[in-house]
């Protein structure tokens, strides 16, 4: 998730797309978000880790 945040934030910055930019914003904190969660070993919807 972290991932194609980044690719998304990339493209919309090349590209002029500002909704890009924001769904890119997004994906990139909620994927931090369950990278920290899941490094902490707390397990979020049923999982421990998701990558």
């Amino acid at each position: 998730m972290f991932v194609l945040g980044v690719i998304l934030l990339i493209l919309g910055a090349i590209f002029g797309v500002n909704i890009l930019w924001t769904i890119g914003i997004i994906l990139i904190v909620v994927g931090a978000l369950l990278f920290l969660l899941g490094a902490l070993g707390r397990p979020l919807g049923g999982r421990r880790h998701y990558f």
